[in-house]
């Protein structure tokens, strides 16, 4: 039975360093997925998830457990966090100021349950970087527009024009998709 995230801080807490192995394997590959959701190049991930370790070593004497799971999530911010700094470091943020002529209704016109989650997977992958990063943000890290703006260092505008274009970019793969199918 593996331990639960209580005794795992506990036991890294007390000074256990056999802990902090298990830390890192236990969280590990999912410290990469959230990386490389918002960046997309192996190597880039794997350096953000080593800062990401070397970031949660020097601070869990501080982190406070909440539950079950907010081990997890802590992990999750600091990955989501040392990406973002990575992308604005290598100058990979660009960001849309007007919100679109389109109106929302078009676009949630998009069957989304058609599409293979691993095509759907490629298709956001193949969106400009900072159109990517606010998709995976927003959708799979369940972040604001405001906590976006928050922690980029822009708009709300910015980020819901940003998040907007991507839906639209989506859209048209999606359809291209599709068409590509009944052919």
């Amino acid at each position: 039975m593996q331990e639960t995230e209580r005794q795992l801080v506990e036991a890294i807490q007390a000074g256990d360093r056999e802990a902090l192995r298990r830390l890192y394997e236990r969280f590990s590959r999912y410290a990469m997925g959230v990386s490389l959701r918002i960046v997309p190049e192996r190597e880039d991930a794997l350096d953000i998830v080593q800062d990401t370790f070397i970031s949660i070593l020097t601070t869990i004497g501080s982190f406070e457990y909440r539950g079950e799971g907010s081990l997890r999530n802590w992990v999750a911010k600091i990955t989501t966090n040392r990406a973002l700094d990575w992308m604005r470091d290598h100058g990979r943020l660009l960001f849309y100021d007007q919100l679109p002529d389109e109106t929302a209704e078009e676009e949630d016109e998009t069957p989304l349950e058609e599409i293979p989650p691993d095509i759907l997977s490629e298709m956001i992958d193949r969106l400009p970087d900072t159109s990517r990063m606010i998709v995976n943000l927003r959708t799979f890290g369940q972040m604001s527009h405001k906590e976006i703006a928050d922690r980029l260092g822009i708009s709300d505008k910015t980020s819901m024009s940003t998040f907007s274009r991507a839906r639209r970019q989506l859209a048209n793969m999606i359809r291209e998709y599709l068409n590509s199918q009944r052919i």
